[in-house]
């Protein structure tokens, strides 16, 4: 692949044996109601709750608003609904980066294989297919269950963006940034599938 060549993200559908990730739309919203708890958003910069039928529409709606981003559907194939949702962020298509971020999925999904399944998609997509060098995570300095999970898949921690973004309750909130360079998504991939495999 010639590194010098832009990175083309278009929509699509990755699946596994357990998960499917789709292109989110709002024929998810009933599904996304019910998965949502009030843990789901407390980290995030949200500027109003989801909880409503017409607040999770205008949720899914900013969600595919947002510039360079492409906002995935949770499908637990256990189930066949929605649990959550995920997202390709930030894309530097000249060079070959991306995030992958504005991640949740339901409190009864949480500690269970869907999140390890998740990630191997969207690493694999993003390394394997699209051709990145560099996957970013971010998470809120203070989300101690979300760092740990990112520690977990092998990403190195870069630092922090200090006073990175302002939080619906005024919270000044620092970022924590990690990566997860194409050069270490071997042995990434190898764990995230051993953990599939195990969990």
């Amino acid at each position: 692949m010639d590194p010098l060549e832009p990175m083309g993200v278009v929509p699509v559908t990755l699946r596994n044996d357990h998960v499917t990730l789709e292109p989110l739309s709002l024929d998810h919203a009933a599904d996304i109601a019910q998965a949502l708890d009030d843990e789901v958003f407390r980290y995030m910069p949200m500027r109003s709750s989801v909880r409503t039928p017409s607040e999770v529409q205008r949720y899914i709606q900013s969600q595919l608003a947002r510039p360079n981003a492409l906002a995935f559907a949770v499908i637990d194939h256990a189930s066949g609904r929605c649990v959550g949702s995920t997202s390709y962020m930030n894309i530097r298509t000249e060079h070959r980066g991306l995030e992958i971020g504005s991640t949740w999925i339901s409190a009864a999904s949480r500690g269970t294989k869907i999140n390890p399944s998740m990630k191997l998609l969207m690493l694999g997509h993003a390394f394997e297919t699209l051709g990145a060098i560099r996957v970013e995570l971010r998470t809120d300095a203070r989300n101690a269950q979300s760092r740990a999970a990112i520690e977990k898949l092998g990403a190195v921690f870069e630092g922090l963006l200090r006073v990175h973004m302002v939080m619906s309750d005024g919270h000044l909130r620092d970022t924590a940034l990690y990566s997860i360079t194409r050069d270490e998504w071997p042995g990434t991939r190898e764990s995230l599938k051993n953990r599939v495999l195990s969990e």
